[in-house]
């Protein structure tokens, strides 16, 4: 089962890893995407993309789905619904720069149908190792640009929802610096499909119009052991929140989803060291304070 709409959400997101693709590989100079097609026994599959070893992107991947089928009982429970088939499609990425300046960055946009039913979600992130207050606010206001071209009431909404998602509520800290995030999105007159739709489209371009020149201006910034130290330490708490509250990856753990597209996410290397804080005064200590207390990077 799926729908026209279906249809055309799933040409969105092949194009849109197309280009993004291209654009990470001219970033990086060096490494190529690596695609591995899957097919899902009971319907539907994928191209996952993964980078690795480059001049500027440690692991990365870039992933699009199109998957259909029977709706197993978990996801009726989750969903709240009692469908008997389902269609969801979607495009997620991930980038773990080596350069401890770039940040790593995340992008999720997604669209998902059960018999009589339909919703949106989706998203982008920024989890910096050393903050650059001019690279959080053009990525918020790209981002912002973005949503208000189609509702100057989504940012507000979006920004709060990604700072209270996004975040190691163990540690009382968040995993980043935010951007937006939403979810269970339905279509309606204000905001029909093709609104939504449109939404993502204006999103994946605020991604590459802030995101790349940050890139740009980072990655040849000289760095020490002492920088990468700090990266593979927070990196370990990106991997706390992948595993323990990020609602994506344990759904896909819990329905036999594709394993290595599900984990693509984790860096390749990180650091768990006991009861570790940083020098107060630090650029390491300023960030910490910015992840215990979400900053307006808009204004």
């Amino acid at each position: 089962m799926s729908s026209e709409f279906f249809d055309r959400f799933q040409t969105f997101v092949r194009e849109a890893q197309d280009r993004i693709c291209s654009a990470l590989e001219a970033i990086d100079g060096r490494a190529t995407f690596r695609e591995d097609p899957w097919v899902r026994p009971v319907g539907g599959g994928g191209r996952t993309r993964v980078i690795a070893d480059g001049a500027v992107f440690e692991k990365g991947g870039v992933n699009v789905s199109a998957v259909y089928g029977p709706l197993p009982d978990i996801m009726k429970e989750r969903f709240g619904v009692t469908g008997a088939t389902f269609a969801a499609c979607g495009i997620s990425l991930v980038l773990h720069p080596e350069n401890p300046f770039v940040p790593t960055v995340h992008l999720n946009y997604r669209y998902f149908e059960v018999e009589g039913d339909a919703w949106f979600g989706g998203g982008a992130d920024l989890t910096p190792y050393y903050l650059f207050p001019e690279d959080a606010h053009a990525f918020h206001t790209a981002h912002k640009r973005a949503c208000d071209a189609v509702d100057p009431a989504f940012h507000p909404e979006f920004k709060r929802e990604c700072d209270t998602y996004f975040r190691n509520t163990h540690r009382g800290e968040a995993r980043g610096i935010g951007g937006i995030f939403y979810d269970y999105k339905r279509p309606d007159d204000r905001h029909p499909a093709d609104r939504w739709l449109e939404l993502a489209r204006l999103n994946v371009d605020a991604f590459l119009a802030s995101y790349l020149p940050i890139c740009e201006r980072r990655k040849t910034l000289p760095w020490t052991d002492a920088h990468r130290r700090w990266q593979e330490i927070r990196r370990g708490r990106y991997v706390e929140f992948n595993l323990l509250h990020d609602r994506g990856t344990l759904f896909g753990l819990k329905t036999d989803g594709r394993i290595e597209s599900i984990l693509m996410s984790l860096p390749p290397r990180v650091r768990w060291e006991y009861d570790h804080h940083p020098e107060p005064g630090t650029p390491e200590a300023d960030l910490v304070d910015v992840l215990r207390n979400p900053v307006d990077w808009v204004s």
